[in-house]
């Protein structure tokens, strides 16, 4: 079987990981291939620059396994083309699903690209994540390339974020999506090219070298990608050969009735091969370290968004659509077997079982899953006055009870301070001096409570107003007093963070957590410790009320302890509790004097870590 025939078999099998090497647009020898996947095609024409934009001068031929193909002389970079589809009478310009590089909106040409010949300089990165990357901690900074400082290139971007996130002490960057999209407000997350970063930026190359130089500097990159649903644009993928081809034929399942996109036909093994081949690209191509899945939630539901609407069942009666879980199990699968230190993260709000364990148990195969329900009930919290937190105390203590279930990111979100939902700051209850003192609280307890950490731009400094993409992030707060001080807050604890293996080594079982305190709902006050491999602790003490909580006692097995942060006044001050650095308990309680919203990190005097 030559080479071609064993790619197109695979393709149509569902398990061709690399069909983005054959399909689209290709340099062969000094010549320029041309492939497309079109199975009820009449015809297909190629229209480019090069017959200038003529429709029915270059006819396309039809292969072996429903693939149209033309090869032209001449290794034609840089040309823009579409393909002319006729079916029935009607015929459509769309995009190639596989070219590498598109037009900047409002056009939508594919533009045939040679991504190979980067030269990268990240083997040192690459070699520790072959070793770290899943037993490392996670600080990620969430951000919207076309916001966090708008008109700047690829390269501009690196020159500026970088030195950013290495002062502010991040490990990790998520993009939100950049495979090419028609509408800046979709944010990425209606994408068309799931092969072709958007060149809003620059050209793939200098995407390469963004993250190359990201990754020189230590930092790893995510990236959101989106293999739920895509857009209905006329030059994209719906009816790409004048029937549903990427998209179900079943009207119940194909589109999301709230977003006004198609799902995928996970069904169907060629879409299966382009979603894959899409994931396996950008860790190849472009060194990802990882992908946030996007929705996995309604891939997970056949009645996802369907209240008061007719829905499918599957072949049990039941409301889970079996062939999208059967792809995000081959997807991490696959991505695994091939990069075994590339990580996937499923956003995923239900209580769907297994979303992290193994594929091979029955599970759903990720690494991580985003922790909305976290989110959910401590903004709830913070929101209300802390005269009536105690009420739902149970909001900062419930998420405990399933904190291990899955292995978890705590995620504050772009999904958190948009479509109404106000900013991070704003969801602190109170005046300008409280707010800053229940941010730092509620920073300590992120960063104590079990699971990764990602903020989304801009909460760092503590941005005052929503989050709108169409302007940049407000990073002239960062220079204001307050918001300066907060921004070298959160950069104190990341480090502090980073450097106390019992707040990260431990995330994923009960053997790195103990409740101290866990009732005192009077008090609106929490005690726990954080415990590493090795047995050492960091005692974590909150106090969300609105006044000083004098002698806030729990039980400790040891005598003395060191105070190594709080929230007033960060590394290793003592001031928050009478100026002592070393305490000691009482009987068997330790009692403390806790500050208005503040939180105290200690550890037991004889181990605690040197910083």
């Amino acid at each position: 079987m030559k080479k071609n025939d064993l790619s197109v078999y695979l393709f149509h099998e569902g398990t061709n990981y690399y069909t983005h090497h054959y399909l689209g647009s290709h340099f062969e020898g000094k010549r320029t291939v041309f492939r497309v996947w079109a199975p009820s095609a009449d015809d297909i024409f190629l229209v480019c620059d090069l017959n200038f934009w003529s429709e029915n001068s270059l006819p396309m031929k039809k292969t072996d396994g429903d693939i149209w193909e033309i090869s032209l002389p001449g290794r034609l970079s840089g040309m823009k083309y579409k393909y002319r589809i006729l079916k029935d009478g009607q015929s459509s310009l769309k995009a190639d699903p596989f070219a590498f590089a598109s037009e900047t909106r409002e056009k939508n040409a594919s533009v045939v690209c040679d991504i190979g010949g980067f030269e990268w300089h990240d083997k040192e990165w690459m070699e520790y994540r072959k070793k770290q990357a899943k037993k490392a901690p996670m600080l990620i900074y969430e951000i919207h390339l076309g916001s966090w400082k708008k008109g700047l290139s690829y390269r501009e971007i690196g020159d500026e974020l970088i030195p950013y996130l290495k002062e502010t002490g991040f490990t990790h960057v998520e993009f939100l999506p950049l495979c090419e999209h028609p509408l800046d407000d979709s944010w990425g997350y209606q994408g068309l090219s799931y092969f072709a970063p958007t060149s809003r930026f620059g050209a793939p190359h200098e995407l390469m070298e963004l993250i190359d130089r990201l990754h020189t500097a230590g930092i790893g990159v995510l990236l959101d990608w989106v293999p739920a649903h895509f857009p209905k644009d006329a030059h994209g993928l719906a009816r790409f050969d004048g029937t549903p081809l990427f998209e179900s034929g079943d009207p119940l399942k194909n589109e999301n009735p709230r977003w006004g996109t198609h799902y995928f036909d996970w069904g169907r093994t060629e879409v299966r091969s382009f979603l894959l081949s899409s994931a396996v690209f950008w860790a190849e191509k472009y060194h990802v370290d990882g992908l946030r899945v996007d929705a996995v939630t309604s891939m997970l539901y056949l009645d996802y968004d369907r209240a008061g609407l007719p829905s499918s069942r599957n072949a049990f009666g039941g409301n889970e659509n079996l062939d999208a879980i059967a792809f995000l199990r081959q997807l991490n699968t696959t991505l695994h077997e091939l990069f075994p230190s590339f990580l996937t993260v499923a956003e995923e709000s239900t209580a769907f079982p297994g979303v992290t364990a193994p594929a091979s148990e029955g599970g759903l195969g990720f690494d991580f899953k985003w922790n909305m329900g976290w989110a959910n009930d401590i903004f709830l919290y913070l929101s209300h006055d802390p005269l009536y937190r105690g009420a739902i105390h149970d909001k900062l203590t419930f998420s405990m009870l399933y904190s291990f279930s899955e292995k978890f990111i705590l995620p504050v979100s772009h999904d958190e301070v948009t479509h109404g939902k106000g900013s991070l700051w704003n969801k602190m209850s109170g005046n300008e001096e409280s707010k800053f003192a229940t941010l730092r609280a509620f920073f300590a307890f992120m960063y104590a409570h079990p699971g990764k950490k990602l903020l989304f731009m801009g909460s760092e400094f503590g941005q005052k107003r929503e989050w709108d993409c169409k302007s940049s992030v407000d990073l002239f707060l960062a220079n204001e007093d307050g918001h300066a001080s907060l921004l070298r807050y959160v950069s104190s604890l990341n480090r502090f963070y980073l450097s106390h293996p019992p707040l990260w080594e431990n995330d994923t079982d009960w053997e790195g957590f103990h409740w101290l305190s866990v009732d005192d709902w009077e008090r609106n006050a929490i005690a726990f410790e954080r415990i590493s491999r090795k047995g050492e602790k960091v005692l974590c003490v909150f106090n969300f009320s609105g006044q000083t909580q004098q002698g806030f006692s729990f039980p400790v097995s040891d005598d003395r302890f060191r105070v190594l942060f709080t929230s007033s006044y960060g590394v290793r001050y003592g001031e928050d509790i009478d100026g002592e650095d070393i305490v000691s308990k009482q009987g068997a309680s330790l009692s403390l004097d806790l500050p208005p919203c503040s939180a105290l990190f200690l550890s037991p005097y004889d181990d605690a870590i040197d910083i």
